[in-house]
């Protein structure tokens, strides 16, 4: 674990909950230094016996925009030339923490970002939120796991269309299908996810754990093969003339004009 500070990240604590907070506004774009700053925090947590639940949040308008492709510095970080991609590496990390999480989603959960929000074993939302697994619109293969989270959660055939199509569907829509758990104001996100996270804490931490490792067991080794096959996937694929070009459209924000090369 790394013990450098990280001003990205802040934790503080309300009883037996813990807050664990993005702090890159407006849209927490992600990058291997903020998922390995959230992987410490997490396993500090782990370690911390006050802590029973934890809250993942977010400063900005977003919840986490993903990666920041219009920056010619981000991107090298997402196509790492052979094997797994590292930034999957610390995200494997936050999947084999064992204390429940709560994400407040108040905004916008894209790409990776939606990756991370499926981290948590519950989301609490809000109507004005946006949720997107757009990878397939940009050129490339899913990633952060999602390959597995995404269906677990929504079932295959939901989990197809939104990789597919790629398409932004609101909060009211992510409770429906049930990728979200819970649909309140905006300005009560993080208060409603707080208040679930402390529901939570008043049961019996050993317990807690205990029935969470049962329900997803296996799910760890799952994202761990997945996050491999993704890499893969995506460093084939960051070659291509589709990705250039998705990621072209994005910044001009218009529709792609792909050619299947």
């Amino acid at each position: 674990m790394s013990d450098k500070p990280a001003p990205d990240i802040d934790v503080s604590f309300d009883g037996p909950v813990a807050t664990v907070e993005i702090r890159r506004p407006p849209h927490n774009f992600f990058d291997i230094p903020l998922i390995q700053h959230l992987a410490d925090a997490f396993e500090s947590l782990e370690a911390d016996r006050r802590c029973h639940a934890i809250v993942l949040a977010a400063q900005g308008t977003a919840f986490c925009a993903g990666a920041n492709f219009a920056t010619r510095d981000a991107t090298p970080e997402q196509r790492s030339p052979r094997g797994l991609n590292p930034l999957y590496a610390e995200a494997l990390r936050l999947f084999a923490c064992t204390k429940p999480v709560v994400a407040a989603v108040h905004g916008p959960a894209i790409g990776g970002g939606l990756g991370l929000a499926l981290v948590a074993d519950f989301r609490v939302t809000c109507a004005e939120a946006r949720f997107a697994a757009n990878f397939n619109r940009l050129g490339f293969h899913p990633g952060f796991g999602l390959s597995v989270t995404l269906p677990r959660l929504v079932g295959p055939q939901q989990a197809a269309l939104l990789f597919y199509t790629g398409r932004r569907i609101g909060g009211e829509e992510a409770l429906r299908i049930g990728l979200a758990d819970a649909l309140v104001a905006q300005q009560q996100v993080r208060s409603s996810a707080a208040d679930l996270a402390r529901e939570i804490a008043v049961s019996a931490p050993i317990a807690v754990q205990s029935t969470r490792a049962t329900l997803r067991r296996g799910l760890v080794e799952q994202i761990r093969l997945a996050v491999a096959h993704e890499s893969a996937e995506q460093n084939a694929q960051f070659k291509t003339a589709d990705f250039r070009e998705g990621v072209a459209a994005m910044a001009a924000r218009r529709e792609p004009r792909f050619k299947g090369e």
